[in-house]
């Protein structure tokens, strides 16, 4: 029957190289000609001649059953294999692990006005450097500035796509071929080995450090400008703290030795929030509009960490500065598509309504969750999802310390609440709880929990919505079983 797929076979019989079925047959099969009339030719003829392959890589090792030509089988190989071919790998998660703003996992949510003006303003053409008033060009910058002004009492701003790439274009724009002054307590390192001497290394500009790593003074600076002197710099320290016997110099008194000697100060936030935790219970951050109202020059913070939107580096401060730094060629190079844009100004926009924010802003919402309702939730859902994992787990409900995440208050815990399932045999507990994090990633919507103390915990502080949690719990308790 070389050629053609098997119609029948005889249960357990293997099949040779020979009775293979031409591509042509099997794109002929009435399945599989139903799935080119749906997708195109080259989609499924590219995958039925990885399928042949697969199976004449088995025939030769005499190791392909025969009933795998069969008709169905085949029909069934090959639309399993459009169907993972064309699955996107960028997936949405369910976030269960207790960091809030969680870098592997996407960060800041965007708010329903930001998913809205995407989608709107991506379906079709827009004014993305259009002058509407004028009918002439326009700058991409004009989206957001009025608005970054308006919340941080800037002069000027511009926007790039990371923070990263905002304190790159800094450096090189202000201070290329010449010296930054920083204290050696800030020379951070953030995710992915980002050095702060790395980057001053790759804008071109030589890196001087003064003080010492836990104490910095206002004559170690002064005595280090020199003739060769472009900037000074400021490095929030938010991903980590140094407690004990420490002194660092405020932006205030650094913007005066700056300015006596003519020379710019610049302050990187990374984080960078616009609002006062402090007024939601929560650990207080520097503020963009407190730096620039000390002296700062230039104010550089993310837009996807505790503002809340989506991934961009903001940069403001006065018209000089900004003027340089949006007239620097690199700025094209690390400019922000009109995709994070339109995000990023109906992000801002709901600054511009503080009262509400707590509601409309899903990162401020989950960080100011009440720890008794998550707890609530935990007790509405352990019986539940105790009976998916039975009877090899046992589900209880516990309170947790979650964390902000992506660098943001590091030693600050949120308090919360969850569930934590432990393994009713403690021999071989280790694979058992890998085996069932396995299981939760794999289900439809995955869920992302973490492992501690030979439990698996899930933090339920982001499940707002525990519907599509528990509709899989059925598919959870198949996979254990």
């Amino acid at each position: 029957m070389t050629g053609r797929p098997a119609e029948s076979v005889v249960h357990g019989s293997k099949a040779s190289p020979q009775d293979l079925p031409s591509i042509d047959r099997l794109l002929g099969l009435p399945g599989v000609a139903a799935l080119v009339a749906e997708h195109g030719h080259t989609l499924v003829a590219g995958e039925s001649r990885a399928l042949v392959q697969r199976l004449r890589a088995q025939a030769l090792d005499g190791a392909l059953d025969a009933g795998a030509l069969d008709v169905e089988a085949l029909e069934a190989e090959i639309r399993a294999a459009v169907e993972r071919r064309l699955a996107p790998r960028l997936q949405r998660v369910l976030n269960l692990t207790g960091t809030v703003i969680h870098t592997n996992l996407g960060r800041a949510l965007l708010a329903d006005a930001a998913l809205e003006q995407v989608l709107a303003l991506m379906a079709g053409p827009n004014n993305l450097e259009y002058d509407l008033a004028s009918g002439g060009r326009g700058d991409r910058d004009s989206v957001v500035e009025e608005l970054l002004c308006t919340l941080t009492g800037a002069e000027a701003a511009t926007v790039v796509n990371n923070n990263a790439a905002a304190v790159l274009l800094t450096i090189a724009a202000l201070a290329r071929g010449r010296e930054v002054i920083v204290s050696r307590g800030e020379l951070v390192e953030i995710g992915g080995a980002f050095r702060m001497p790395d980057v001053m290394a790759a804008a071109g500009a030589k890196l001087v450090e003064v003080g010492t790593t836990n104490r910095t003074h206002a004559h170690d600076y002064a005595g280090a400008i020199g003739a060769r002197t472009a900037l000074l710099m400021k490095v929030h320290t938010s991903n980590y703290a140094v407690q004990g016997f420490t002194s660092a110099v405020g932006e205030a008194e650094l913007a005066a030795i700056a300015h006596a000697r003519a020379l710019p100060l610049a302050s990187d936030l990374g984080a960078g929030s616009l609002i006062d935790l402090a007024a939601y219970g929560l650990p207080r951050e520097p503020l963009p509009q407190e730096q620039l109202a000390a002296g700062c020059d230039i104010v550089t913070f993310s837009g996807d960490k505790l503002l809340g939107g989506p991934q961009a580096g903001l940069i403001v401060g006065s018209k000089a500065a900004v003027g340089r730094i949006r007239n620097y060629p690199l700025k094209r190079a690390l400019r922000v598509s009109k995709l994070p844009l339109a995000a990023l100004e109906a992000t801002l926009m709901l600054y511009l309504r503080p009262e509400r924010l707590a509601q409309d802003l899903p990162t401020l919402r989950l960080l100011t969750r009440p720890a008794a309702a998550i707890h609530e939730l935990a007790l509405r859902l352990q019986s539940a999802l105790a009976a998916a994992v039975a009877p090899r787990f046992e589900v209880t409900v516990v309170e947790l310390l979650g964390q902000i995440g992506s660098g943001s208050l590091p030693v600050e815990r949120l308090p919360s609440a969850g569930l934590a399932l432990a393994p009713l045999q403690k021999r071989g507990s280790g694979r058992a709880l890998d085996a069932l994090a396995g299981a939760l990633r794999s289900l439809p919507l995955p869920v992302i929990g973490r492992i501690s103390e030979d439990r698996l915990l899930l933090d339920l502080r982001c499940l707002e919505d525990a519907a599509p949690f528990v509709a899989q719990l059925p598919a959870l308790q198949l996979a254990l079983a």
